[in-house]
């Protein structure tokens, strides 16, 4: 047995902390000692995995269950760059020291030889000088290092390999590392220079990946960009997804879905509390379509006035739905470009309609475009005609699902417990 002892650090929202756990229980099964560090609305969703849980003491708690109410302002600002970087200071930046005050008081108790935590988790690479313990990073959303032939992430803008096109890109990667996100980086310098770190003339968000012993992309090359240059701390191990715990229950009107030509399943996550953004607009492209089944997960929020609007025998309307039981039995995966759901769908070969703008999520939506998984909307606010096309297209094309099923061949080549584990062995050898 193993007597090394991991802290999993993460920001509490699901599509920061549900992707880790599944690794969590894997190396706690491989004799590893595991402890999570996150904030007090997930303590019962990891001590469900007989994980020991440490909740913030110190930090502020950020996510999709009062982010309305501490930030009420956030909603005014619509502008993707304008909220992205709201967002990257008052949600993410701004824990940085709250976060080391609280791993410190907890490496009294649990003297801990490695953290693991998500990219947005800020505090990453102020760990290993500041705890003196190695520290991995996990990419749980697309990769944001800069890189010479790319746009600058979080505009989800694609690629472009004209020359004009290559111009504007080095235009934009200036403007958003000296001009758009450069309070940013001044703030986490503030920091580094507080915490004896040296500060960072790149965009702060390359730090995070550069300035931690390794960082694990979850996805697969194929779903990235080509870039000219790869940070050497960056290894690709697979999608991470949430642990499976075996128990769930059945999705009851399975049976039923032998009847329908068409089935489409359509999320808008859990931090959107909005219905009518996505779930409503999809569910009225159908409703009287008597051919296609719409199967709608709404996170929890609004689930029982979604049911009374829409009784149709074709609307299944639930909180949450295993993803993992549906999508090999879907046909078009309508999602607000989450990444885990998005990874998911790749892994079932489903093709995809993203309507995703804000929290990052125009990278992933971008990407479907790109690389033809799907169709990106670039809107978070289709109307019901937008979507009924899209899926049209999606359906009628057959490039679409090729071009997922190559992808997902590619995630059946990655085995991401067994690298990560590999990886972790290697670095505490």
């Amino acid at each position: 047995m193993f007597s090394k002892r991991i802290l999993f650090a993460t920001m509490p929202m699901d599509g920061h902390l549900k992707p880790l756990t599944g690794l969590a229980v894997h190396l706690q099964s491989q004799g590893y000692e595991v402890r999570w560090y996150s904030g007090p609305s997930y303590a019962p969703t990891i001590q469900k995995l007989s994980i020991p849980y440490y909740s913030f003491r110190q930090a502020q708690e950020i996510n999709q269950f009062n982010l309305e109410q501490v930030f009420p302002e956030r909603q005014r600002i619509k502008g993707t760059v304008a909220r992205l970087r709201f967002d990257m200071k008052n949600i993410f930046l701004l824990r940085i020291p709250e976060f080391i005050a609280d791993l410190k008081s907890i490496q009294e108790e649990f003297p801990f030889d490695l953290v693991i935590c998500d990219v947005f988790f800020m505090a990453s690479p102020f760990i290993k000088s500041v705890l003196k313990v190695p520290v991995i990073a996990v990419g749980v959303a697309p990769l944001g290092e800069t890189a010479a032939n790319l746009p600058p992430a979080g505009m989800g803008l694609e690629p472009s390999s004209a020359f004009w096109g290559r111009r504007k890109q080095d235009f934009l990667r200036y403007v958003t590392t000296n001009i758009l996100f450069k309070p940013c980086t001044n703030l986490f310098n503030t920091f580094a220079k507080q915490y004896g770190l040296g500060i960072t003339d790149r965009l702060f968000f390359d730090t995070l990946v550069r300035r931690v012993d390794i960082y694990w992309q979850s996805g697969v090359p194929g779903f990235e960009y080509p870039r000219d240059a790869l940070s050497p701390t960056v290894q690709f191990v697979g999608p991470l997804l949430p642990h499976q715990a075996g128990d769930q229950r059945p999705f009851c009107p399975v049976i039923k879905l032998n009847r329908y030509q068409r089935i489409i399943l359509v999320t808008q996550g859990t931090v959107e509390r909005d219905p009518e953004k996505l779930l409503v607009p999809t569910l009225e492209a159908f409703r009287n379509d008597p051919n296609t089944l719409v199967i709608a997960t709404t996170g929890g929020t609004g689930t029982t006035a979604l049911r009374t609007r829409f009784p149709g025998k074709n609307l299944l309307i639930e909180d949450y739905i295993d993803f993992q039981e549906v999508m090999p039995l879907a046909h078009v995966f309508v999602t607000n470009a989450g990444y885990g759901g998005v990874l998911m769908a790749a892994q079932n070969g489903l093709p995809m309609v993203a309507a995703g703008v804000h929290e990052g999520k125009s990278e992933i939506a971008a990407r479907i475009n790109y690389f033809r998984l799907g169709i990106s909307l670039k809107t978070e606010t289709p109307t019901s005609a937008q979507i009924r096309e899209s899926v049209k297209k999606v359906l009628t094309d057959p490039s679409y699902r090729r071009n997922v099923k190559r992808l997902s061949d590619e995630f059946k080549t990655y085995h991401p417990h067994q690298l990560c584990q590999a990886s972790v062995e290697k670095l505490l050898a």
